[in-house]
């Protein structure tokens, strides 16, 4: 399915930051429009957590791959006085003609490790920085902070309810999609579950309640209209009482062969509250019934109350999830590495005065090692590189070597998406993604996805990428001069 061309009617070829244009104009006039290669990569995690899903793969490329300029694209950039004509003729032909190469979305991914390439002439790849770095950002955020709750759950089914709290209209859009990745099983947004194909969910608000002359009343009513889908929000005057009319309406349902309702409490101390509510339900006959909880829900609040024995089957997550809280970003980063000099590729690497700038030179590819079918380290190594001669690696942070058996299982991280210009690669569906994303946690090690203080994945580079890095920042000076 095609997301973006869904949610939008216009053109997105000026969804970039002014620099990008400037730059492009001047890599035109000055004929410096070389082959080069620019790569994604994570400074950090966010939430403190101990990994990274990788998401919003498809629509980056579908956009991408979408991207033309327009009459009134054209007529915008002019009205700024900046872009000359002979360049603007140039941009009337924009298409994108290079390749891709990309980890795969719902993978399981860690900082300073090249997770996405792009291989094109400057102009195109410089333009795709922010759109890159828009979309990948941002959904692997909600995509992490989902798989974080989700991990909490523990097996209970999580809800995404954050339309009203989203960051805009894509804001949620583009969320629900990442959450869905993340392993929520469906979403209270009507407009994201018919362009993902997702299923929406939602019980009722305390407007109804009230709406009506009795809460009895109106849980009657509702249960007359959705018979087989009746969960009660029993919390708008009084849980305790709620529970009781809730009871009433299921012996009714109960009675004509229905055993598909519950509850929902969306405020005072769920822990309390919950086991009332179960074992006020249990006594009446209704074990049945699901027990639904929402009201500013996050990791750490969902963990607490299934620690302490809270008998809830369902979680409605909402601001917490749709706007990635505490991070508001995620801090991934587009650098150039190398270019084509005549026939050579030249490997190129960003210098900082801090340290955690510094990029790493030249085509990479990333090596995951396996042991015992569980995640045991990464390798960043040369494109080309043949890792099966190798017996240790150096530990991306601190330099420490690391020695490993060489018949450990390895699996190679980036694959081509795009080449020349041409989709080469087949996107699994949104389903697919998810599964995709529960399989890899499962092969993360149980350390890796506390909530509080996880362990830190070894990602490591090869004796030959150390030693080009290290000469990139020992011959620094040369280029600062002519």
């Amino acid at each position: 399915m095609k997301v973006y061309n869904t949610i939008y009617n216009t053109n997105l070829f000026l969804l970039t930051d002014f620099y990008e244009l400037s730059m492009m104009q001047g890599y035109f006039y000055y004929d410096r429009n070389t082959e080069v290669v620019f790569e994604l990569s994570f400074r950090k995690t966010p939430f403190n957590s101990g990994f990274i899903i990788f998401a919003g793969l498809q629509p980056l490329i579908e956009i991408i791959l979408g991207l033309k300029v327009d009459k009134e694209d054209i007529e915008y950039i002019s009205s700024l006085g900046l872009f000359k004509k002979e360049f603007l003729d140039y941009l009337k032909n924009f298409k994108f003609t290079g390749s891709i190469y990309s980890v795969e979305e719902g993978e399981i991914v860690f900082p300073k490790e090249p997770v996405l390439r792009v291989h094109a002439p400057v102009i195109q790849a410089q333009f795709l920085e922010s759109i890159i770095l828009n979309i990948i950002n941002f959904q692997s955020l909600i995509a992490t902070k989902t798989a974080r709750i989700v991990e909490s759950a523990k097996g209970k089914t999580i809800l995404e309810f954050g339309l009203r709290r989203a960051q805009g209209i894509d804001g949620a859009i583009s969320a629900t999609r990442a959450a869905f990745i993340g392993g929520a099983a469906a979403t209270s947004n009507v407009l994201s579950a018919k362009i993902f194909g997702i299923p929406p969910k939602g019980t009722m608000a305390h407007s109804w309640v009230m709406s009506f002359s009795s809460e009895y009343g109106s849980f009657e009513k509702f249960s007359e209209l959705y018979p087989e889908n009746t969960i009660l929000l029993i919390d708008t005057y009084n849980t305790k009482s709620g529970i009781k009319n809730a009871i009433k309406i299921f012996k009714k349902l109960k009675k004509k062969g229905i055993k598909n309702f519950g509850v929902r409490i969306d405020s005072g101390d769920l822990e309390t509250l919950s086991k009332f509510v179960r074992k006020e339900l249990d006594s009446a006959g209704f074990k049945e019934a699901k027990i639904v909880v929402s009201n500013e829900l996050d990791e750490f609040i969902i963990e607490q109350l299934l620690n302490r024995g809270s008998p809830i089957d369902i979680f409605g997550v909402g601001t917490k999830l749709i706007t990635g809280h505490p991070d508001a970003s995620l801090g991934g980063v587009y650098k150039i590495v190398a270019k084509k000099v005549g026939k050579k590729i030249i490997p190129l690497m960003k210098i900082s005065d801090t340290p955690q700038k510094i990029s790493l030179p030249h085509i990479k590819n990333v090596v995951r090692v396996f042991k015992e079918n569980k995640f045991l380290l990464d390798v960043v190594c040369l494109e080309n590189e043949k890792l099966a001669k190798y017996e240790f690696f150096y530990d991306i942070e601190t330099d420490f070597k690391i020695k490993i058996v060489d018949n450990n299982k390895t699996e190679q991280l980036l694959r081509p998406i795009v080449k020349d210009g041409n989709l080469v690669y087949d996107f699994p569906n949104i389903y697919q993604i998810r599964e995709n994303t529960k399989h890899n946690l499962s092969l993360l090690p149980d350390e890796y996805k506390r909530l509080i203080n996880p362990h830190i994945y070894k990602v490591c580079i090869t004796e030959k990428l150390k030693l080009q890095k290290e000469y990139f920042i020992k011959n620094s000076q040369k280029y600062l001069t002519k």
